[in-house]
């Protein structure tokens, strides 16, 4: 029998770690031999093309991973293969519909299974069960099914241990140019009503022995990064310690781990391991959502925002850890000028990235029940997204939309940097930074028009004139700094319309190129021409200093080339 796991990820460069689980420990303790393959596709492919994939596998059942962001594309491939192939069996799992699975049965008529919460377990005894285009045994927990005209729900299937479930890498050119997904814990200790990883209390941990063999395979295959998908990596300080050590002491000098924390649970252990790793070696999300305390109490989330802030600083002064820090809008209590606060504290702890979420009311999270008595009013499409609250207008929230929009570009995208930087002080506070470029971008941007990269930079001269009601030659040093903004980043051949002209300058540059002793310093040229390396880097004049940016060495968090004032070469 041929079983097909379809996965329908978010973007091309995302995998499904979920459904190689399913395969990997079916055909591991399953009682029958099934051919179990996996396709995997995104929600920016046509529906069609899906489906026809699909069809031309043939297999006898398809289940589908179900998520907020691919629920309404499965639905329609679901109903469109049931059209051509209407005897095969179709079952979903996913955390979209195991905490509505009758619903889900009620409305598709063209879904016959849905397996609720973990599928490991449900899934090997599933195909146990099924023989000849039947399944015999339907006394499957945590299997919600149709019989007799009747939707029936078994009770939930007790957790998998978490060491049993076999590593699902082995061959990693399946996975070339995509994130890998990796898992050492399931469950989570907080009550965060937002949140589903909230509904599972049994924290377990896979086995520490397993999990370095598991890290050296990545290592030994120079993988380029590593997600851990535990939802609080150090709520056990003893696991992630040891694991920390591992990856510290064999590291690569490649390979990036990602780990989601709570800040203010680390220990001065940790943060004395983590202090010395090589910059880029990990990189940690840190979910603050607000520091109003009284929002913190609604939605049960036990956090000390002032420990978060001392952790984020000290780890922030070693420079060599990304910081990703998140808030989320339309939580309970959080108005306008509430949520200002939140973003302009958390802002202030320097992340790399600051990312505002909008709350999205999930099935099964505890919040759902809540909606009525905090006046929380979603969409009832995916991804359920809030659109307004007591607290908080729909006007409102369509601002800090437009907030989000410009955070993305000129804060997070670290391409804007050191304009945006000096730009602060001219604002009374970062929020009202955002939300006066925020306006200015939607303006700009009427009829959907999208704007490349050197236009934004455009743009946010064009903003920078105006607010501070700049003339031509008062905006100088703001173009210089775009030009060292956009050099830090690409060695463009088309120079960008606000930089200064280089022609009065080309004679001294190829001075400087042409000088012996620059060769010297630049250790990664060596075995380059002075034509070749003035080819491969760029040299801008700024402030009246002849600025080398060098692409082959770039700031590991940053991306960004590393520069050197080689004025003296003209001198020497």
């Amino acid at each position: 029998m041929k079983v097909l796991l379809v996965a329908v990820n978010a973007k091309y460069i995302h995998s499904n770690l979920a459904v190689y689980s399913l395969k990997e420990y079916a055909e591991k303790y399953g009682k029958n031999q099934h051919e179990i393959k996996i396709k995997e596709y995104t929600i920016n492919q046509y529906t069609e093309e899906i489906v026809s994939d699909i069809y031309e596998e043939q297999a006898d059942i398809i289940g589908f991973s179900c998520y907020i962001w691919n629920i309404q594309q499965v639905m329609e491939v679901i109903n469109d293969l049931k059209s051509v192939c209407p005897k095969k069996d179709i079952w979903v799992g996913g955390p979209e519909v195991s905490y509505n699975a009758v619903q889900v049965l009620s409305d598709n008529a063209n879904i016959d299974y849905v397996m609720c919460g973990e599928g490991e377990e449900i899934f090997k005894q599933f195909l146990d069960n099924y023989h000849d285009g039947n399944l015999e045994n339907k006394d499957i927990n945590g299997l919600v099914y149709r019989e007799d005209g009747q939707i029936k729900a078994n009770p939930m299937m007790k957790p998998v241990e978490l060491s049993r479930i076999p590593f699902v890498y082995k061959d990693m050119k399946d996975f070339e140019n995509k994130i890998i997904y990796y898992e050492t814990s399931r469950g989570c200790p907080f009550s965060c009503s937002y949140c589903l990883s909230s509904i599972d209390k049994r924290i377990r941990f896979r086995d520490l022995d397993l999990v370095k063999e598991e890290l050296q395979f990545f290592i030994d295959n120079k993988t380029a990064q590593v997600k851990f998908v535990d939802r609080t990596f150090n709520c056990n300080p003893k696991h992630s310690m040891e694991i920390w050590k591992y990856i510290k002491e064999n590291d690569n000098g490649i390979t990036n781990f990602h780990f989601e924390i709570a800040a203010d649970l680390m220990t001065e252990e940790e943060l004395e391991l983590i202090s010395d790793m090589r910059p880029g070696l990990i990189q940690l999300e840190i979910g603050v959502q607000s520091t109003n305390e009284k929002t913190l109490q609604a939605i049960h989330r036990k956090t000390d925002i002032g420990e978060i802030e001392n952790i984020t600083r000290r780890i922030w002064q070693n420079k060599n850890i990304h910081q990703h820090l998140d808030l989320i809008v339309g939580l309970p209590y959080e108005d306008y000028s509430s949520f200002r606060t939140s973003f302009n504290t958390v802002y202030a702890m320097k992340p790399d990235q600051l990312q505002l979420g909008f709350l999205k009311v999930l099935y099964g999270a505890r919040i759902s029940e809540e909606t009525k008595a905090y006046g929380i009013v979603f969409s009832n499409r995916p991804p359920y997204e809030v659109l307004k609250t007591k607290w908080l207008t729909f006007d409102e929230v369509l601002k800090l939309k437009e907030i989000e929009t410009v955070v993305e570009i000129y804060y997070n995208s670290l391409q804007f940097s050191e304009t945006i930087r000096e730009l602060e002080e001219f604002f009374k506070s970062p929020f009202d930074m955002y939300e006066r470029l925020g306006r200015y971008y939607k303006k700009c941007s009427i009829g959907g028009v999208k704007h490349s990269r050197v236009n934004r930079y455009v743009l946010l001269l064009d903003f920078i004139m105006e607010e501070l009601n700049l003339t031509e030659e008062e905006s100088l040093a703001w173009r210089e700094l775009l030009t060292l903004d956009f050099y830090l980043r690409e060695n463009a051949k088309t120079r960008p319309v606000f930089a200064k002209k280089l022609e009065e300058y080309k004679e001294n540059i190829h001075k400087i190129y042409t000088h012996p002793k620059l060769k010297q310093q630049l250790e990664s040229y060596v075995n380059y021409t002075a034509k070749q390396i003035e080819h491969m880097t760029h040299i801008e004049i700024l402030k009246g200093r002849y600025i080398l940016f060098d692409y082959q060495n770039r700031n590991a968090l940053t991306k960004a080339a590393n520069t050197m004032d080689v004025t003296t070469y003209l001198q020497l």
